[in-house]
């Protein structure tokens, strides 16, 4: 008898440490949660058309874009937005370039990171600097 307990135990304790692996890769990763930003600064057209992007007080150029918000209706104003960050990797940034034909120096407007905007409170109806 002790010998079945033993196979038993041999094979249930490496099934069951496997079957609790996914479980824990999912907690960890609902931890993750995106990172929250806010950026004050001038809202302007992005360099696409349907795009809009914000130089921040820190000299940061951020790619906006949103579903909730609706952006276009505060070109031209000094605002605070806020969102979730997505950072491009270099080699992702360097493909979207190339296929899309743009040679950018390193000392012009580099974009920073994506920042889609979950939240908007106008500043001022103009930018002044």
């Amino acid at each position: 008898m002790s010998q079945k307990i033993v196979k038993l135990a041999f094979w249930l304790i490496p099934v069951v440490c496997l079957s609790l692996c996914p479980i824990a890769l999912m907690a960890q990763m609902a931890q993750k949660s995106p990172h929250t930003q806010t950026v004050t600064g001038c809202l302007q057209k992005g360099e696409v058309s349907g795009e809009f992007s914000i130089k921040g007080e820190d000299g940061k150029t951020w790619e906006l874009s949103s579903t909730t918000v609706k952006l276009d209706q505060h070109l031209g104003h000094k605002v605070t937005v806020t969102g979730s960050t997505t950072h491009e990797s270099a080699k992702t940034e360097k493909a979207e370039e190339k296929k899309e034909g743009q040679v950018e120096n390193a000392g012009s407007k580099a974009e920073y990171a994506d920042l889609t905007v979950t939240s908007l409170k106008m500043v001022s109806d103009s930018c002044t600097k």
